[in-house]
């Protein structure tokens, strides 16, 4: 950025105020309110209309697979990156995808609005696991999209926090506000008026800036790379590793599909345990898809830099199965051996990062509402308020600050604090589970309790809210930090599949940690939990050290002043 410290007394808002105006940023709202409400509406809302069409408790936990798709949506990213959608082309590499993801989720909803969860439940599945599938292809292209237009004024920082602010809108519009608009009206009507929305933010998308519309298409693009140029490695090397790594993504993709059709089956007898699955066959799945590509690409990028089996003469792809071998080599291998080779060793540092930073709040939403309902022994009513309305607004103000912090101290100090505060939070809600006298206090003295008693709360309740806001804060900081950081450590060649590998990373430990947890919580209660989940932070805070440490030195050896604006996605 042009702007210093230095030349302007207030840089952090001023770049803000310049990246709010842009209209790639206005799009980023759109596109993270798009991805959060189908989100909202599959793997959260949905429950409550199932429960009021007297669907039973087992079918709603197989309800609940859908969400494997945003777990595993890295396994069909490659070819998000690579594919064009015949005709649709010239709206943009990544608009193509984003705008038909929509249209398809608005139909989907509206067509859920004209049917009978209880009369009609097979069809009904089949439709909610297109749209969560299509929903997380959206959301895999979207973070691609954020990656792509970045520039030096809608900055990766801005365009990731206001991508979340759109989410978390979202998330209000299709939990909150669904239940308030099903209390009064009926679940068809919510989900046609959802349907609509998505509808319209489809076909507002059709303006949204994208990379160069008029650059050549993918098989084009392919055509001019299908050769096999001097210094590259040898077709017969290439050819194992992507065997090897295709022969890994494709059982991972196949277990994961064959679990869903046999989840959704019409014979419960015949469902297999859910925990279990993810419990055993997820590790295995990351180590398939994530660990052994990573190993193989460190292998391809080694082999490639020593000067072994490499192509001596330039010659263009002879048949048609060199071709393809390519486009396949080019998909799925490329994206990895840019990440080793541009991130080394430091690849261990970051998925640690990635594995850890997150996980708390991950884990720990699982049992929010457990603790607050049966263990606090709060209302549905208070929780609402507490969390729902108070907590998103607080969520919206972290976000904000966020944002703000990434422009003004920078990425690496941001993010380390946010891992920092994410952490430190949950010992208010450890001091809830003690009784709350800690976070009584604070309300009573900041003004707060008299606040909310003059609004039809009590002392009880702002406790509570006073706790809710100090994580939600934390969180939006700490959200905004991350997303940030995911997105400038991609490439912008590779970004759908680089992202999608981080962002799912993120999703599949939090998933595997639950039960866990949750046994914990049983035998020791929240306390000693809240005490564990605190520790876990502490180590992603020691984690993002590590890593503001490695990119400060890469900065001072390329002579970046600001080093960690300056590795931005390339």
């Amino acid at each position: 950025m042009a702007e210093t410290a230095e030349q302007d007394g207030k840089p952090g808002w001023r770049r803000v105020l310049r990246a709010l105006k842009h209209p790639k940023t206005a799009y980023m709202l759109l596109f993270g309110f798009a991805a959060g409400l189908p989100y909202a509406l599959l793997l959260g809302t949905l429950y409550a209309w199932l429960s009021d069409a007297e669907v039973d408790l087992e079918t709603m936990g197989v309800f609940s697979l859908i969400g494997l798709a945003y777990a595993f949506k890295f396994l069909w990213s490659p070819a998000l990156d690579r594919v064009d959608i015949p005709g649709l082309r010239r709206l943009g590499k990544r608009k193509q995808w984003i705008v038909t993801a929509q249209i398809l989720l608005g139909a989907i909803l509206v067509i859920l609005s004209t049917l009978d969860p209880l009369g009609a439940l097979g069809v009904f599945s089949l439709l909610a696991g297109i749209g969560a599938f299509a929903s997380a292809t959206q959301d895999v292209v979207i973070d691609a999209w954020r990656v792509d237009v970045a520039d030096d004024v809608a900055t990766i920082d801005i365009l990731s926090t206001v991508y979340q602010m759109g989410y978390r809108v979202a998330a209000l519009v299709g939990g909150a506000l669904a239940l308030f608009l099903a209390e009064r009206t009926d679940w068809p009507t919510v989900y046609l008026v959802m349907g609509g929305v998505m509808l319209l933010v489809g076909f507002a998308g059709l303006w949204a800036p994208d990379t160069d519309a008029s650059a050549p298409d993918a098989e084009d693009a392919d055509a001019m790379l299908a050769m096999r140029n001097e210094g590259e490695l040898t077709p017969r090397v290439r050819g194992i590793a992507l065997g090897a790594v295709g022969l890994l993504w494709g059982w991972a993709l196949v277990t994961v599909g064959v679990f869903m059709v046999r989840s959704l089956g019409s014979d419960p007898e015949a469902r297999p345990d859910s925990v279990e699955f993810i419990s055993t066959m997820g590790p295995l799945i990351v180590v398939a898809t994530v660990v052994l590509p990573s190993l193989i690409a460190a292998w391809l990028v080694k082999m490639q830099r020593s000067g072994q089996h490499l192509v001596r003469e330039t010659r263009p792809a002879a048949t048609t199965g060199e071709r393809a071998m390519d486009h396949l080599y080019r998909a799925l291998i490329l994206p990895l051996t840019d990440f080793v080779g541009r991130l080394g060793w430091a690849l261990i540092i970051v998925f640690a990062l990635v594995l850890t930073y997150r996980i708390t709040d991950a884990i720990w939403g699982s049992f929010a509402y457990p603790f607050y309902l049966g263990e606090l022994q709060y209302t549905k009513d208070e929780v609402a308020v507490a969390s729902k309305f108070f907590g998103v607004g607080a969520l919206i103000l972290g976000l904000a600050l966020g944002g703000y912090l990434l422009t003004a101290i920078g990425r690496m100090l941001t993010l380390t604090l946010g891992a920092f505060l994410a952490a430190a939070t949950n010992l208010l809600y450890a001091d809830l589970a003690l009784g709350g006298q800690t976070m009584e206090a604070v309300s009573n003295a900041t003004g707060f309790t008299w606040l909310v008693t003059q609004t039809g709360g009590d002392a009880r309740l702002a406790k509570l809210m006073m706790a809710i806001a100090g994580e939600n804060i934390a969180v939006g900081i700490a959200g905004a930090a991350f997303v940030a950081y995911l997105s400038s450590i991609v490439s912008k060649g590779f970004s759908a599949v680089q992202y999608a590998l981080l962002s799912s990373l993120t999703l599949l430990v939090g998933t595997l940690g639950r039960g866990a947890l949750g046994k914990m919580i049983e035998v020791q209660g929240y306390y000693d939990v809240f005490i564990l989940t605190t520790a876990i932070g502490m180590f992603a805070v020691f984690l993002c050290i590590v890593e503001w440490v490695r990119i400060a030195r890469l900065g001072a050896k390329s002579g970046v002043v600001v080093p960690d604006r300056g590795i931005a996605a390339a």
